[in-house]
């Protein structure tokens, strides 16, 4: 019998139970579809925790409080990072390594504007510095001054989704929020990063550091130090100046029991990625699981259909039709199953990818789908195997007597 008469019959043996064919094509279609969409959420993620480290630039580095070994220095003798800390950097370190150096705090609460009420990401206390370290570029009006921090002056600059959750479409630009009881004129407005996750950076309030201690966190230690190197070769200079400096203010002479952290862009870029990866790979696995599921569906199914049709099998072995032809018929049923399915699954799969998951933009790759589509395939030449050579190996006379 030629290939075409094969796929003939077992279109019409497909098609003989439609419900029953479907339900079986949308297992597969499930599993296809599911390893296409969280492969694509976990490298979509990856892409946005790598935009978000980068967009602070290759030479940011960032100075936080704790043992790099993990707790060499009890919390009773680690000193916490201060203001001072900050300036003797800016002051002691090399021109030609630091350019700028900006303390920071962070803190939460509620902003007031007429009758609104809201609670952005974060409100962050810092120096004019901040905003060049940290890759933020002014929209609309401008940023506060070194003469605003001095004053401790009450201004404030807004992060985009800020803005829009205070302000609608209205220009906040010169007009006055309370924030913590403390009135503050918002002097600018931020350009939108975009979304990243979980996480939004465009939420966020941003004041100078005196004014955000005074009202929130008292004049005491900073969460952090963000330095900004000359230039992306001299950043390992710079580590080493900011080292050097903060050993010496803390009064450390052991390197080894430095109570500071210095992180680079690099460094969290790498330790991220891998962390991404490990997800991406779990949710893979997680994925895969559906189209194992799916392939137990079409050998059951097959089994099914085999003991329905033993008679014809047997009466098409009595008319002289080979093994060979009984086993390709059957074989090409779970092959069309899962095809079929796995080609539903694929166009499912690009079509959910084209929406925000958990708040992740997923990205599809482009390996996943010829991947899932394959492994579709073969698992439904596998499954499908045991019940087309059952049906292969009938007696002829076994089967007409088969009620």
């Amino acid at each position: 019998m030629i290939l075409w008469q094969i796929l003939r019959f077992a279109v019409g043996g497909l098609a003989a139970n439609k419900v029953r064919s479907a339900l079986t094509m949308l297992g597969v279609l499930i599993g296809v579809a599911s390893v296409i969409l969280l492969l694509a959420v976990g490298n979509g993620s990856s892409a946005a925790v790598k935009e978000s480290i980068t967009s602070l630039g290759t030479n940011a580095l960032t100075v936080t409080s704790g043992s790099s070994l993990g707790g060499a220095r009890s919390a009773s003798t680690t000193k916490k990072l201060t203001v001072a800390d900050a300036k003797a950097v800016a002051t002691e370190a090399d021109p030609h390594a630091v350019r700028s150096v900006a303390p920071v705090v962070t803190t939460s609460g509620t902003v007031l504007y007429g009758d609104i009420a809201y609670s952005p990401g974060s409100i962050v206390g810092t120096y004019p510095a901040y905003f060049e370290t940290a890759n933020q570029r002014i929209d609309h009006g401008e940023y506060f001054t070194q003469d605003d921090v001095l004053g401790s002056r009450k201004v404030a600059v807004l992060g985009a989704t800020t803005a829009k959750q205070l302000f609608a479409d209205a220009d906040p630009v010169g007009k006055s929020i309370t924030v913590g009881g403390t009135p503050l004129t918002v002097v600018g407005v931020l350009k939108a990063k975009g979304g990243t996750g979980f996480t939004d950076p465009d939420d966020v309030l941003i004041a100078p550091l005196p004014t955000v201690q005074n009202a929130f966190t008292g004049f005491g230690s900073v969460n952090q130090i963000l330095v900004q190197a000359a230039s992306a070769d001299s950043t390992a200079a710079a580590q080493s100046e900011i080292t050097r400096i903060l050993l010496g203010t803390h009064a450390i002479t052991d390197p080894t029991k430095a109570d500071f952290r210095i992180s680079s862009q690099a460094s969290l870029l790498s330790a991220r990625e891998s962390t991404t990866k490990t997800f991406t790979v779990l949710l893979g696995a997680v994925a895969a699981i559906s189209l194992l599921v799916g392939g137990i569906g079409i050998t059951n199914i097959m089994l099914v259909t085999v003991t329905e049709r033993t008679r014809e099998i047997g009466i098409r072995k009595a008319l002289g039709a080979p093994r060979g032809v009984i086993l390709g018929q059957f074989l090409t049923e779970a092959t069309l199953l899962s095809v079929v399915g796995a080609g539903l699954g694929v166009l499912a799969g690009m079509a959910g990818s084209h929406f925000r998951i958990v708040g992740i933009e997923p990205v599809v790759i482009p390996e996943s789908v010829f991947g899932a589509f394959g492994i579709a395939v073969a698992i439904g030449l596998f499954f499908g195997s045991y019940p087309a050579n059952r049906a292969a190996s009938l007696r002829p006379i076994d089967a007409l007597r088969h009620e």
